[in-house]
């Protein structure tokens, strides 16, 4: 019968926490390359004219500044662990789509970005749908993070929240960070009837949970499995 001696534990122990730091380094890596990639990803030709079509009001510069923030979505995407993250944005989801349909171009940014294929979600608003919900207070948690913005108690919006009221964007949604003193239905949200509360996302007043905020990725989920995804990622799968 052999004997476990302390310098054999010892030794494992110290194997068992060298693998987890390598592995913690190589997940760290690979999530700076993937973001690295998303940041100066060139969107393929043509793109903007086909956001343009359905939104002939937007410049170029505003095209510019919706892929700013799909980035922001991507990124999200990619810090929670490769969760379930919601579109919060009207605009922004339409130059998704659109992105979407240059059907090879999306698939290897995916790759490249993910590790897999990140499938399409329409935009939404916290409602009555709770996995929706937790995607986008997880979106909420990653963007104010991206800007250096304390999600818990924001005194301005990300890019991704604030876009379709900056661009006014018909039938977009409207964020203010803080509703306190802004009624929901409201005369003052651009002309789209109604505005969304950047504080209601800690709170769990709209569907009795605070599920998505707060949470961390640590990794990007690796490269098997659904990733914490649950019924989508993205969307998702």
């Amino acid at each position: 019968m052999h004997m476990i001696t302390p310098t054999v534990m010892f030794l494992s122990a110290v194997t068992l926490l060298l693998s987890a730091a390598l592995i913690a380094a190589w997940n760290r890596l690979r999530i700076a390359h993937r973001t690295n990639f998303i940041q100066s990803y060139s969107f393929p030709t043509g793109l903007f004219e086909r956001l343009r079509k359905g939104h002939p009001e937007l410049t170029m510069k505003d095209c510019q500044l919706v892929s700013r923030a799909l980035r922001q979505f991507f990124l999200a995407y990619l810090k929670s662990g490769r969760k379930f993250v919601s579109m919060p944005s009207q605009v922004a989801d339409d130059l998704w789509h659109e992105f979407i349909l240059y059907t090879r171009n999306y698939d290897q940014f995916c790759k490249q970005a993910f590790g897999r294929f990140m499938h399409h979600t329409p935009a939404v608003v916290l409602s009555a749908d709770r996995q929706t919900n937790a995607g986008l207070r997880r979106c909420w948690w990653y963007t104010c993070k991206d800007e250096n913005i304390n999600p818990r108690n924001a005194i301005r919006l990300p890019l991704l929240f604030a876009l379709d009221a900056k661009l006014n964007i018909a039938n977009g949604f409207t964020y203010v960070a803080d509703c306190e003193s802004v009624r929901r239905e409201s005369t003052q949200s651009g002309g789209n009837g109604v505005i969304y509360c950047g504080g209601d996302f800690g709170t769990s007043g709209i569907d009795g949970s605070t599920d998505g905020f707060g949470e961390v990725g640590g990794s990007d989920g690796g490269d098997s499995g659904d990733g914490g995804c649950g019924g989508g990622c993205g969307g998702g799968d």
